[in-house]
């Protein structure tokens, strides 16, 4: 006897663009259409984008000392040594030149010949002599004499020109060696930023430090909240950057950085996170990148360390563990507690819906629609009572203009 059995279909979605997966309903966007955040910027600092299909490729050359600066280290130590071994080169070359044209190969062994350059015999020696004008080590070996004008000039060119190419790998070296990247690896950032109650308010709050003892001088804090957006004319702007406010109107951006320091965002009307509950805050997809600023204590160069915080990075109802202890005649820092945090009690509700409830407790108990419709009605009484007269009189006008319609 057979049977009909139903055989099950896989129905698969169309691939919409963004925008299009952007207006579908909530429910199938956040659930059916799932993908990974990307970050904008990792944690370790760096920018997670990549330039490309860049044509104006000759605005690097215009710029060629920033471009050997930014190459990595293996690149600018091969262009070193090929610079050097170019420029020993080609004026070796020139100096052999002078030798041949003059006829000194032919007179070697010829004790009556003045030569260019003496105890010059081929082309290597050449190229020592280059090597030596140059770098101006004199072995003393090989000289120039004074029969040769065209050495001399040659000379002069070499001296000038290895002194500019020493200037300016020497300087290439020293600005590479001396970049404040590596201080940032020592300014450090919580791997989670917390959401919880401060003086009544809800925060966003993330700790940074140090852990050199020499500090950064004038530092400074920033955070920037990355969000793609789209405008009510129906304009998507992706990666939409927004201004965090860390306490730059109170001075509060400015750090002592000295030991460990929780930079806290006050979530007001002007925040971003202003209609953000803990239930609503994993559904968003938003980066949030601190930036910290400063200069160098011991070189004076400007030094910046980034990182950023993801949805999952943000933790609602948590507060950072303590890391000062007060010593005896000293105060101790404990790292291993730099990113521990513990759970606090933390309403649930987003900044607004506290704002609004807040607003309601100070309202009278008894107050509702109907009361207020009710102390309308007794305005318009009052009123009444205390113009019967001009009632009187609209009642007497209404009255006038009824009899006139009749006739």
């Amino acid at each position: 006897m057979d049977q009909d059995v139903e055989s099950p279909v896989a129905i698969h979605q169309p691939k919409l663009p963004k925008q299009a997966r952007d207006d579908l309903p909530r429910h199938i966007s956040r659930d059916r259409t799932k993908r990974k955040i990307q970050r904008y910027v990792r944690k370790d600092g760096k920018c997670n984008v990549h330039h490309g299909n860049v044509r104006e490729t000759y605005r690097y050359l215009t710029d060629i000392f920033t471009t050997l600066v930014d190459l990595k280290w293996r690149f600018n130590l091969l262009i070193f040594v090929m610079v050097y071994t170019v420029t020993w080169l080609f004026f070796g070359m020139i100096w052999w030149l002078i030798a041949y044209i003059r006829g000194d190969m032919d007179h070697i062994e010829d004790p009556s010949w003045t030569p260019c350059v003496t105890n010059l015999n081929g082309f290597v020696s050449a190229f020592l002599f280059s090597i030596e004008t140059e770098t101006t080590i004199g072995y003393g070996y090989r000289v120039i004499t004074d029969k040769c004008p065209e050495g001399i000039i040659l000379l002069l060119i070499q001296s000038v020109l290895g002194s500019i190419v020493n200037a300016f790998m020497v300087g290439c070296m020293f600005v590479k060696i001396s970049q404040p990247k590596k201080r940032a690896e020592t300014l450090v950032f919580s791997t989670h930023a917390v959401i919880s109650m401060r003086d009544g308010k809800l925060c966003l709050m993330f700790r940074v430090g140090d852990l050199r003892n020499s500090h950064i001088v004038e530092a400074s804090i920033r955070a920037k909240l990355i969000k793609s957006k789209q405008t009510s004319e129906g304009e998507f702007i992706p990666l939409n950057q927004t201004d965090i406010n860390v306490g730059y109107y109170t001075g509060d951006d400015r750090l002592f950085l000295v030991s460990p320091l929780i930079i806290s965002h006050e979530i007001n009307q002007q925040s971003p996170f202003w209609e953000i509950s803990k239930a609503q805050l994993p559904k968003e997809e938003l980066e949030i990148v601190v930036i910290l600023e400063g200069m160098v204590e011991a070189t004076g160069m400007t030094c910046q360390a980034r990182s950023s915080y993801i949805t999952s990075e943000i933790l609602w109802g948590y507060r950072f563990t303590p890391v000062l202890t007060l010593e005896d005649g000293f105060y101790e820092v404990d790292y291993n507690s730099f990113h521990e945090t513990y759970e606090t009690s933390t309403p649930s509700l987003s900044a607004k819906e506290l704002a609004e409830l807040a607003n309601r407790a100070e309202l009278p108990l008894s107050w509702s629609v109907s009361s207020k419709l009710n102390q309308h009605a007794e305005l318009e009484t009052e009123e009444e009572e205390k113009n019967p007269e001009e009632l009187t009189e609209r009642n007497g006008d209404v009255a006038n203009l009824e009899n006139e319609s009749k006739v």
